[in-house]
């Protein structure tokens, strides 16, 4: 009773009157209008109406017609309206139309029998298809390839049918006799697959009769025969595995694209063999570097990393074949080559791919890539990832990407700074050069943040008398002549900043601006910047070397409160390796002069906004440190900085390593599985993949590979009860949520005495939930059931509802029954998993979403951080706060989490809690995300299990 839904089209309601006018069209003898009038009455069919008084007349005025299009729409028609009445048995009126589908059967136009069988595709009506049995298979020897394989087709659907049999009992032998005659490719395929589907030894029987040619087979074939084969070894008993084998790895060199590619996936589900799976993991390379579509090759890298997961070994090889891929102009597909190229390192492949990245580092200088900024800083932090995991490849970049420090692409240059402070404290080898290295390309930096930490680092990592010296020297050439400005009682501007040589390619640009002095005269106050007017600058040129200085006078007090810091651990230092202490003195002056020259600026009304306090008090700080420096002092400021840097990194990597084996597949065998010992069985007719093969199945089964465990009682929890038990008629649903749709698998049951008619699932959806099919009508006899499955697309991460009744007829109660059921909430928990983003990103994003819904604390939870793990366990999220930040007892609890959606959202939240006087928990707990939808769904979501439920 099923009626399958082909279009859904917004058309006006038929009525009585447009339904006379159809009549009238039909019934006339203009053929165009005849053409509109079968349109309109289709439509108004695919709407809804019903229209019964029309079949007669388009029995009578339109099955005569010679023309094409009205036959076309004839077909149309015949196919959508109902051929059944309300008991489920054929309509008497059907006999009408089977003369004239015979007399189509045997039309001498190839077009109208064509399109003739294509119909009969579509029908399910016995009554209507066993007059035309004969005519259908005379058509199997016809001439023209258009109609033999549309015989086929309608043969093979007339088989499938709970009684085909009986109609055509010889079908799969009348088949197999027309595909051993059978030249069109088309008429081939249609044949297998007649036989795959109804008669598969057959179909086995031919594939294996002509396994030699078929690589020569049209490529429809080829397809139709890897599906077989998937479907063969699929069963338990798969004895002739390695004849399937031969033949997909033979189909291997298929000129098709399509066949090859369903060939590599088909190899791998049927052999775990490292043949097998390194002829797929060549064949997806080769089509990744022979294909153009972008889509394409996103596809081709997410089965290359399915064989990663599994096969990891394997995968090893062909490492520099899919680099080749970052040939692609687009991101997307770069930035997947690059996270699966990071997956496979090794000590043997490092060097080769960290050489290969370099070229492409080098390659982005050109200008000639688009979007090369951001192409770079994907490489830096693929290269950062290289050599954090194998430390001995750092020296063959470092230098190269310490040349972009200065890269017009801020966030380029963040990675690359943060990767040299990384590696130069965990190659200590590299050190020296590399802090002769940031002290001679320091001036090329622009960017306040990482001046801040290139100056960190030369504070730090500077511990020789000539690297102190140094990193002394190029901060004051970075800051120009002192003070910052000057104050003229003549009103004339005077220059702060004169040049030490002649100018190359610059020019001074001086500001000035009057104040009133402590005895009530004017001044002038005036800053000289230099600014650079052209980019062919020579790095000896004094103009390229005030970068500090216009960052600082662009009222930037942080970076001068890091320059500060930079310049009293330098003077510590020095005192401790410097025998002189004149020298060492004399450095202590310089840095103090540097500090209350930058304190002046701040105090001074010449930048519109004064220093702020934190700068200040740590300026003051540094100049109280360097006045009177104790042991204690000098210790912390010289050794703890760099304890802390070396304990967040050892930080990071345990969290690195501890979720490598989170991800990593445990899976345990049981103690009475079956396995074969490999060395006492028999070889004989065996090939190597086969042997091969035999291995690894043998190693699955001892470590627990071929099991699958299954979550029951999470399946029973997806049960939903949607009516209650005295209702007439009872409804649940088993609710299954994929990524971009939910399926309603909908068991009612008719606990009356009554046949129930004309029943009917009605649902609506509130939020970004679609209903896809419509609803149709059933009839239920007494106490039976009935599986109803709804289909809803979804379109974003929010908390939907569906909700609806279950309408029905009885032969005693002429009006309409409505049962109400149950609301169906659909869980954005479904939808988002747990993620991970460096806390720079974080922050970013933290900062541009512009949604945030805050939630207030109200549990019954008293610890703090028993807290945390429930709304981490409520929410399915990742806490990106490290366990050391969480550790101790101190009343305070904050902590950031993040989760990322399957429509590519990211869910941001912080967690900020403070333990009261009377033990309970009060704070906030704030969402934020790009979209309102997933901040108020999360925020429901916690909200509700806050308090400690389930």
């Amino acid at each position: 009773m099923d009626k399958p839904c082909t279009l859904l089209v917004h058309f006006d309601k038929g009525s009585a009157a447009m339904a006379n006018e159809i009549k009238a069209d039909l019934e006339g003898s203009d053929v165009a209008a005849k053409v509109e009038a079968m349109k309109r009455a289709v439509m108004l069919l695919l709407n809804g109406e019903t229209l019964p008084t029309l079949f007669i007349t388009i029995v009578r005025y339109v099955l005569p017609s010679e023309d094409h299009t009205i036959q076309k729409l004839l077909l149309l028609y015949l196919e959508i309206i109902d051929k059944r009445d309300a008991a489920g048995r054929g309509l008497p009126e059907m006999i009408l139309i089977c003369q004239n589908l015979r007399n189509n059967l045997q039309h001498p136009n190839e077009y109208i029998r064509g399109v003739t069988l294509r119909f009969l595709c579509r029908l399910s009506e016995p009554e209507v298809l066993e007059p035309l049995v004969p005519s259908i298979l005379d058509n199997l020897d016809h001439r023209h390839h258009f109609i033999r394989r549309h015989a086929l087709s309608a043969i093979s659907s007339i088989y499938r049918l709970p009684h085909g049999d009986q109609l055509i009992p010889d079908a799969p032998e009348l088949v197999e006799r027309a595909l051993a005659s059978e030249q069109d490719a088309s008429a081939r395929r249609n044949a297998f697959l007649m036989l795959c589907l109804c008669g598969q030894e057959r179909a086995v029987a031919y594939l294996f009769s002509n396994a030699e040619r078929v690589t020569e087979w049209p490529d429809l074939l080829q397809m139709a025969a890897v599906d077989l084969i998937r479907k063969v070894c699929r069963s338990p008993n798969r004895a002739d595995k390695g004849r399937y084998i031969k033949i997909i790895i033979s189909l291997l060199s298929s000129p098709s694209t399509a066949v090859v590619y369903e060939c590599a996936g088909a190899i791998v589900s049927l052999s775990s063999a490292p043949t097998a799976v390194r002829a797929a993991a060549n064949t997806y390379c080769q089509l990744l570097s022979s294909q153009s579509d972008n889509n394409v090759r996103l596809i081709l890298l997410d089965r290359l990393n399915e064989l990663r997961t599994s096969h990891r070994d394997v995968m090893v090889d062909v490492v520099m074949d899919v680099l080749r891929a970052l040939a692609s102009p687009n991101l997307d597909v770069k930035r997947k080559v690059l996270d699966l190229v990071l997956d496979l390192l090794t000590p043997r492949n490092v060097e080769e791919v960290v050489l290969y990245l370099k070229k492409e580092v080098v390659k982005t200088q050109s200008g000639e890539l688009e979007k090369g900024g951001e192409y770079r800083q994907m490489l830096v932090q693929a290269i950062h990832s290289c050599a954090v995991e194998y430390p001995e490849v750092a020296g063959s970049v470092v230098h190269l990407l310490m040349d972009f420090l200065g890269d017009t692409n801020v966030a380029a240059a963040v990675d690359v700074v943060l990767f040299v402070r990384e590696i130069i404290e965990t190659n200590p080898k590299l050190r020296v050069s590399m802090i002769q290295r940031l002290s001679d390309t320091f001036y090329q930096i622009r960017a306040s943040r990482v001046c801040s930490i290139a100056l960190w680092i030369l504070g730090e990592y500077s511990l020789s008398l000539a690297e102190v010296e140094s990193a002394i020297s190029t901060i004051k050439q970075c800051l120009g002549d002192l003070p910052f400005f000057t104050v003229s009682e003549e009103g004339d501007t005077t220059d702060s900043s004169k040049p030490a040589q002649p100018m190359v390619n610059s020019v001074t640009v001086s500001s000035r601006r009057p104040v009133v002095l402590a005895d009530g005269t004017y001044a002038t106050q005036s800053a000289a910047t230099e600014a650079i007017s052209t980019p062919s600058v020579t790095p000896g040129s004094f103009a390229s070397t005030l970068n500090l200085r216009s960052l600082i006078l662009s009222g930037d007090f942080f970076l001068a409160a890091v320059v500060a810091c930079t310049l009293t651990k330098l003077v510590l230092r020095l005192e401790e390796v410097q025998p002189s202490k004149v020298e060492a003195n004399k450095a202590c002056t310089g840095a103090l002069l540097v500090m209350t020259s930058i304190l002046q600026l701040g105090l001074s009304s010449y930048l519109p906004q004064p220093i702020d306090n934190d700068s200040y008090d740590r300026i003051v700080l540094c100049v109280r440190l360097l006045c009177n420096t104790g042991d204690d002092v000098r210790k912390i400021w010289l050794k703890s900085c760099r304890q802390s840097f070396a304990k967040m990194l050892a930080e990071k990597q345990y969290r690195e390593t501890e979720e490598l084996k989170a991800k990593a597949q445990i899976s345990h065998a049981q103690p009475d599985d079956l396995i074969d010992f490999y060395h006492l069985k028999s070889r004989r007719g065996m090939s190597q993949l086969e042997l091969e093969d035999e291995v690894q199945d043998d190693l699955k089964a001892a470590t627990g590979g071929f099991t699958k465990e299954t979550d029951d009682a999470n399946r029973l929890n997806r049960i939903l009860q949607l009516t209650g038990f005295s209702d007439p008629v009872y409804a649940e649903a088993f609710v299954t949520v994929h990524h971009y749709d939910i399926v309603l698998d909908v068991t009612v049951i008719n606990r009356t005495k009554e046949t129930l008619q004309n029943l009917c699932l009605e649902l609506a959806t509130m939020g970004d939930l679609k209903l896809v099919d419509r609803p149709q009508n059933y009839t239920l006899a007494p106490e039976s059931s009935k599986q109803i499955r709804a289909n809803i697309k979804v379109s974003s991460t929010e908390t939907g509802v569906i909700f609806g009744n279950i309408v029905y007829e009885t032969s005693n109660v002429m009006e309409r029954s409505v049962v109400v059921l149950n609301d169906i909430h659909i869980d954005i928990m479904d939808y988002i998993s747990p993620a991970t983003c460096a806390d720079v990103t974080f922050r970013n994003m933290w900062a541009e979403f512009e949604w945030e819904n805050k939630v207030a604390v109200n549990t019954v939870i008293q610890d703090e951080k028993e807290f945390l793990n429930h709304v981490i366990k409520s929410t399915n999220m990742k806490c990106l706060t490290p366990p050391s930040a969480l550790d101790g007892e101190c009343g305070f609890l904050a902590a950031n989490l993040y989760a990322k959606s399957v429509f590519g959202e990211d869910a941001l939240v912080n967690i900020s809690i403070e333990k009261q006087v009377d033990g309970k928990l009060s704070g906030y707990i704030r969402i934020r995300s790009k979209t309102q939808g997933i901040a108020l769904s999360l925020g429901d979501k916690i909200t509700l299990k806050q308090k400690g439920g389930s």
